[in-house]
């Protein structure tokens, strides 16, 4: 039965623009046909046949579609058919592909920047944040940091970790668990899809070294302790903000990040209390603060008296490198986290405070989960005595080797 309004002619495209009554025209007997509603309403068809049903695919208007353009969409429609792909099916595909967040064009740097200061408020201190920014700009975005996130390579990876897997190991691996964990957000926000390129287990592991294999474990350079007083003089013949916090971290015997993000509201007395999200352990450390750590606290607080933070510039608190650029200008070969070591030794080799003590002064867990689960106190009193004969030891002026063997019991 012939359908209504189904006529075949051989279209031009100056018969096309004459045609104004309704019907469809069908291209010389081919599947296209010009389907005109009105005289201002003409649209392209391509009508087929596809497991046994006909379809009818828009393909454009008339005439700001012309006849050849027609033509052509509907021969490349027709060959998708030919194949067993259904033209309809496969421009929706092919239309969700264009929308999906896959397609749109995020750079990996404008991504982690974003996904570093929506995690910040979840990290610890500023200066784990500040590591990530940092090594993501000296050793990540060089690379694949103008790379959209779906465009991403295994081979991306290895150029990024290559170079610097066996002479800095620590970083590296570092390093790759970020790149992981923000390729993996990515893939959540559906930026990215497929395999995770910087994944370790089953993939990484087959193509680098193994680090625990490879790497050997350097302990954190420290002062020893007999040198201790003298370097302190050195220290304090160099009056700056950043020579005040690492002395304050050195009599405290705390972490970079513990002192540089010290607040003044956490100060009352002569007790520095840290919270607990600040801290390595996630639990509050109570400080005993010897006289000169207060007295540290005032000279500070004269540089920036309006700063919440006690060691601040511009009501910031201080770059992490401050403390290590100093330290490496009077002992270039040591680091900051040593004066944490040089702590202990003292304990071991020069008193008779027990390790326990010592222990809780750094901050370090209970080894023992049973003792941990029995242990209320901070032994603060006993700590308090502790610190203070550990800062007249770093003082250099009142330093002699009397005071060497301190000969106290804990």
């Amino acid at each position: 039965m012939r359908e209504r309004g189904k006529v075949t002619v051989n279209l031009t495209h100056t018969s096309a623009l004459k045609m104004n009554q309704p019907g469809r025209y069908f291209d010389g007997g081919r599947c296209l046909h010009l389907w005109i509603k009105s005289e201002t309403q003409k649209y392209w068809i391509y009508r087929y046949i596809f497991e046994g049903k006909r379809k009818d695919m828009s393909i454009g208007v008339f005439p700001r579609m012309p006849l050849s353009e027609a033509r052509k969409a509907a021969l490349e429609a027709r060959i998708l058919r030919d194949k067993g792909i259904d033209p309809l099916e496969e421009r929706k595909r092919s239309k969700a592909a264009k929308n999906s967040p896959c397609a749109i064009k995020i750079t990996f740097e404008q991504f982690a920047n974003e996904w570093i200061e929506m995690k910040r408020p979840e990290w610890k201190s500023t200066v784990h944040g500040n590591q990530w920014s940092s090594t993501f700009k000296q050793y990540v975005y060089p690379f694949i940091g103008n790379k959209a996130l779906n465009e991403i390579t295994t081979e991306d990876i290895l150029k990024i970790l290559s170079p610097i897997w066996k002479v800095k190991t620590t970083t590296a691996v570092r390093l790759r668990g970020r790149i992981e964990n923000v390729l993996a957000a990515a893939k959540t926000r559906g930026y990215r899809d497929g395999d995770n390129p910087a994944i370790w287990r089953g993939h990484l592991d087959k193509l680098l070294a193994n680090p625990d294999k490879t790497h050997k474990v350097k302990h954190h350079a420290a002062v020893d302790f007999r040198d201790l007083p003298n370097f302190m003089l050195e220290l304090r013949s160099r009056p700056s903000l950043s020579a005040l916090a690492l002395e304050f971290l050195i009599l405290t015997c705390t972490r970079t990040c513990e002192t540089l993000e010290a607040k003044k509201s956490e100060v009352s007395g002569d007790i520095w209390t840290i919270p607990g999200e600040r801290m390595k352990a996630g639990k509050t450390h109570r400080i005993p603060l010897p006289f000169r750590a207060s007295q540290i606290i005032k000279e500070a607080n004269q540089l920036n008296a309006n700063s919440e933070y006690i060691f601040s510039k511009n009501h910031k608190p201080m770059s992490d490198m401050s403390l290590l650029s100093l330290l490496r200008r009077i002992r270039p070969n040591m680091t900051v986290h040593g004066f944490r070591s040089t702590f202990r030794d003292w304990v071991s080799e020069t008193t008779d405070y027990t390790p326990e003590l010592a222990e809780m002064a750094i901050a370090h867990s209970i080894a023992s989960k049973t003792e941990a689960a029995y242990r209320r106190g901070d032994m603060l009193d006993k700590r308090r005595l502790m610190m203070s004969h550990w800062a007249s030891y770093c003082q250099p002026l009142i330093c002699s080797q009397s005071n060497i063997n301190v000969g106290l019991a804990a």
